[in-house]
């Protein structure tokens, strides 16, 4: 009789363990989960990236993502956080090592030549692609900041070098950090197009020689 006890109660114990564990909240690797949100907002954008869509890429309940990440739109500001610090840093690394505007500008469109076209991720750059068709207002204005500030710094680049005599003091800073803005999503949208690598870097050869020289 003891031991038939003993056997029931551990069966009781056993059941009711499985219960708890049914019950709890299944843990998952947060790092791996926003790395697998951003793939998914950097092929698809964010407008049609749904949340039922980063559930299953992330693999996580609805519940688990907004305890981990709130809403759609904060999750997507700190995609938008790590991809700039993963993927997106090669343009202020350029700008900050080089010895010359010329030289930043140049080296930051080769690298985006081979960034863009990158195997193995999304082609193209998920700042610039992720604002196609965004009707959340919120969203496209953060987006649009972010590329005007990256505009800014190549514009402030240029005009320390017009003011070191590196470049004709004639020279628009202004017009010339738009132009190679525009360089830059310009070379985004080809690589989502199907551009490779070579065909991107013959495109900077040819934006470079427009560049006025001291």
């Amino acid at each position: 009789m003891v031991s038939g006890e003993k056997s029931e109660r551990s069966g009781a114990a056993a059941r009711s363990g499985a219960a708890r564990t049914r019950g709890r909240p299944r843990s998952f690797d947060r790092a791996t989960a926003l790395e697998a949100a951003l793939l998914a907002f950097w092929e698809h954008g964010y407008e049609a990236t749904s949340v039922s869509d980063l559930t299953r890429v992330m693999d996580i309940g609805a519940p688990s993502l907004y305890a981990a990440f709130g809403d759609k739109r904060s999750l997507f500001e700190e995609v938008v956080q790590e991809y700039g610090a993963r993927y997106g840093s090669f343009g202020d690394r350029a700008l900050a090592e080089e010895p010359t505007a010329r030289a930043g500008v140049e080296r930051m469109l080769r690298e985006a030549a081979a960034e863009y076209t990158a195997p193995g991720r999304p082609h193209g750059c998920l700042v610039i692609h992720a604002a196609a068709n965004c009707s959340t207002a919120e969203v496209e204005e953060s987006l649009r900041e972010r590329r005007n500030a990256n505009i800014a710094s190549i514009e402030r680049r240029i005009g320390a070098d017009v003011a070191d005599g590196a470049l004709p003091p004639d020279t628009d800073a202004a017009a010339l950090a738009r132009y190679t803005g525009a360089m830059i999503q310009g070379m985004s949208q080809q690589a989502r197009d199907g551009a490779t690598r070579a065909e991107l870097e013959a495109l900077a050869e040819i934006a470079l020689a427009v560049w006025p020289r001291g």
